[in-house]
């Protein structure tokens, strides 16, 4: 186990953040438990942190343990290729502390299909599941069999089956073990849930083609909904169609001393050259392209400094749907009471209600909507985490004004009320 000095800054994608007081590196199953046993022992605030793309957390000192699990282990149980009868699913078990994005890579070198749409978004493994992430047409909880956890409470390992996991539009029972209502903190398992992701095993398609599940993607690979592609021609669509929306992480951030080693070697190497591509071509300079290429490697872009999408997509009874504007976009969706209801889109709202691209709170702050999305909240350089707050905090009230909808944190949100 390794103890290293950090802050939340050095560990997160938006880089703010305070001090952690003990910041912990487990490198075994029993390591990772007997961490969280000896924190949970002491009384200690304890947060369980993955690849930090999914946390806002204050600017004070984090007086409490930080642990960041470093066991990356992916296995495969079943034989890659199909058995004599035909049978096609592949399970594959990944150590939670696996790096999400190398765990896709993984699976579509190995020619499996199922979370090639899930390319690109930053995180680990263990965290996949809590959040029960999604992107073009796939959700994490469409392929996973079982997770295997440690009960905080009931001081023992579970195997949660994918079933009883209470998977929903980014939810699952672990994450709702941490509040008591949206955006209000549980007091007992808060900024950790009750449940400890040890490792997931997924049941995956051997298949070198994937479905086409998503209108944007099918537009930018040239085909229809619905339309079978090649795994990875899908994967590096995905990831060229979130590079162009900002929506990943700076690949620069692999060189620090915090995070270094968290990410297969090759597949920083890859994401760096595709960055600087991008900003390369973006770039109207008149350097020479060599030397633009060594900048562009060297530059932060800070469209990537963020937490992602920041606000989940409010998801409205029927009744405060009929209140939106006719042209505010509506899908079909169930609340949590199991009634029907109406998904809007966030970054609509937020757009119609007067902050656009690159709003900013004042001229000069240091924090600001992305230039690309205005669904993420970015770090324009040297932000601090009262900066980003401000800006949350700005957006929410007017669009809550605008159309009376209180939009909802899609990160952790740590020592901050963003309600």
């Amino acid at each position: 186990m390794l103890t290293i000095m950090t802050s939340f800054a050095d560990i997160t994608t938006i880089g703010v953040g305070g001090h952690i007081a003990r910041f912990l590196e487990p490198t075994s199953r029993v390591g990772v438990i007997e961490a969280v046993e000896d924190a949970d022992a002491k009384g200690l605030p304890l947060c369980v942190i993955g690849g930090g793309s999914n946390m806002l957390v204050a600017d004070e000192p984090f007086n409490g343990v930080v642990i960041r699990d470093a066991r990356r282990r992916i296995t495969v149980p079943d034989e890659a290729a199909p058995v004599e009868n035909g049978e096609r699913t592949v399970h594959i078990n990944a150590e939670a502390g696996c790096n999400w994005d190398d765990f896709v890579a993984f699976t579509v070198e190995l020619g499996l299909e199922g979370v090639e749409g899930l390319s690109g978004i930053p995180g680990t493994v263990g965290a996949s599941v809590v959040q029960n992430i999604g992107a073009y047409g796939q959700e994490v909880a469409s392929t996973v069999e079982t997770v295997e956890v440690w009960d905080r409470k009931d001081k023992k390992t579970l195997e949660i089956a994918a079933a009883d996991m209470g998977f929903g539009y980014r939810m699952s029972k672990l994450k709702a073990s941490m509040y008591t209502a949206p955006a209000t903190p549980a007091a007992d398992f808060f900024p950790t849930p009750r449940y400890v992701v040890l490792s997931v095993t997924f049941a995956l398609r051997h298949s070198a083609t994937g479905t086409v599940g998503y209108g944007q993607l099918a537009k930018a690979l040239g085909v229809e909904v619905g339309d079978r592609m090649e795994t990875q021609t899908i994967r590096n669509a995905v990831l060229k169609v979130r590079a162009a929306k900002g929506m990943l992480e700076d690949a620069g951030r692999y060189a620090t001393p915090a995070m270094a080693g968290t990410k297969r070697t090759d597949q920083v190497a890859i994401a760096q050259r595709a960055q600087a591509a991008q900003q390369n071509a973006a770039s109207a300079s008149s350097t020479p392209s060599d030397e633009r290429e060594e900048l562009a490697a060297l530059t932060p872009d800070y469209n990537r400094h963020s937490c992602g999408s920041f606000f989940m997509n409010p998801i409205l009874t029927l009744e405060a749907a009929a209140t939106l504007p006719a042209d505010a976009p509506r899908f079909d969706a169930t609340l949590p009471d199991g009634t029907l209801g109406v998904k809007t889109s966030a970054a609509w709202l937020i757009d119609h209600a007067g902050f656009h691209k690159g709003f900013t709170v004042t001229a000069d702050a240091r924090a600001g909507l992305s230039t690309l999305h205005t669904l993420a909240l970015t770090n324009r350089g040297g932000a601090s985490a009262a900066d980003v707050a401000a800006l949350a905090k700005t957006v929410q009230d007017g669009v809550e004004q605008a159309f009376g909808v209180r939009l909802i944190p899609e990160p952790v949100v740590i020592g901050i009320d963003l309600r």
